[in-house]
């Protein structure tokens, strides 16, 4: 028989309900667990001074500090989170001993931003960003949200570095390694594209030598820079190049090579030659037949490109000449064996 006070105290617990610890119960019963890595969808439970409480279902409210709220820089809360919006958050910790979690928003868009910028670095693509800034290596960019140095090398801009912070450039991707954290661009390589759009081999163009070195010169074309070659300015042999340019000099060069993937022009005098050895006798000789010399060497490219051999229709051309004398002589021989017979006939 049950007892008046074991009846008592059995309804006072009906009466209490759902408790604490029948929720803790059943959580362990369907084991709820949250693994750092995670993401999952949290409600802002309460706004903090230097962070927010989250709830995603744990039996403890997560937390976000303020420096994992974005991965730009955030001074407030209120600037990423509102009370009771709801939104993805990735789990950065395991509980720690109050049971608590630590939650990221940082980390998701960190996650996305090297998703997009392996997509942009797939297709190719020429992004914008502005310098904010410089170091002695190079420049500084964000993209994506994600920080990218641009080395001194690929700066294609006769400015001091300094001089470039708050301007925006346009660059291409070098390299997207997630795991090193290294976003490599370049100013020069998108210059150079874009540049390369108008330009054609084969083509002539002015420029001017803006930097020597002993295997070729640097020539402006249009404000971004090609090289000729040692080997590509005479058909004669040359020791150096300064002993055929100086700084400064302008000179016409015709393109040979557009390498748009490594942002790469290169240029010849050789080929504008009427003789060899023309460009240390006579450049300007040289710089007055440019065009009709690139024209001959255009017709050679078109020759290769459909699997003809020039030295073949040289010789096609010869028989073709000497056919035609031929046929001149047989048509005059036959023209005066005519005249002679009408002679006799008459």
């Amino acid at each position: 028989m049950v007892s008046q006070q074991t009846t008592a105290s059995y309804n006072q617990k009906k009466d209490i309900g759902f408790t604490h610890d029948d929720f803790a119960a059943l959580l362990d019963k369907y084991d709820y667990h949250f693994s750092p890595g995670d993401i999952v969808a949290g409600t802002v439970f309460s706004m903090e001074p230097r962070g927010a409480l989250i709830d995603i279902g744990a039996k403890t409210a997560a937390y976000i500090p303020i420096q994992e709220m974005s991965i730009n820089r955030v001074d407030d809360p209120s600037e990423v989170l509102q009370p009771d919006e709801t939104r993805e958050f990735f789990i950065l910790t395991d509980e720690n001993e109050d049971g608590q979690l630590t939650l990221s928003i940082r980390r998701i868009e960190y996650l996305r931003a090297w998703e997009r910028v392996r997509q942009l670095q797939a297709e190719d693509a020429t992004v914008r960003s502005n310098v904010f800034a410089t170091n002695r290596g190079g420049a500084l960019v964000r993209i994506e949200g994600l920080r990218g140095f641009i080395p001194g090398s690929h700066i294609s801009t006769r400015q001091a570095k300094e001089d470039l912070v708050g301007q925006d450039l346009p660059l291409k991707f070098l390299e997207v390694d997630e795991d090193r954290n290294r976003l490599v661009l370049s100013h020069r390589r998108a210059l150079v594209e874009r540049k390369m759009n108008g330009l054609q081999v084969g083509e002539v163009v002015t420029g001017m030598v803006r930097g020597i070195k002993p295997y070729g010169a640097f020539i402006d074309i249009g404000g971004v820079s090609g090289l000729l070659h040692i080997s590509e300015i005479s058909h004669d042999h040359i020791d150096t190049p300064h002993s055929v340019f100086a700084v400064n000099d302008e000179l016409k060069v015709m393109i040979i090579d557009l390498d748009a993937e490594r942002g790469r022009i290169s240029l010849s005098t050789k080929q504008l030659e009427p003789e060899a050895g023309d460009m240390l006798r006579n450049k300007e000789l040289v710089f007055e037949k440019a065009e009709e010399m690139a024209q001959k060497y255009r017709q050679k490219l078109l020759q290769q490109q459909q699997g003809i051999d020039p030295s073949e229709l040289e010789f096609a051309d010869e028989t073709s000449e000497a056919v035609e004398e031929l046929e001149t002589e047989d048509v005059s021989a036959v023209e005066e064996e005519e005249v002679a017979v009408g002679v006799s006939e008459g």
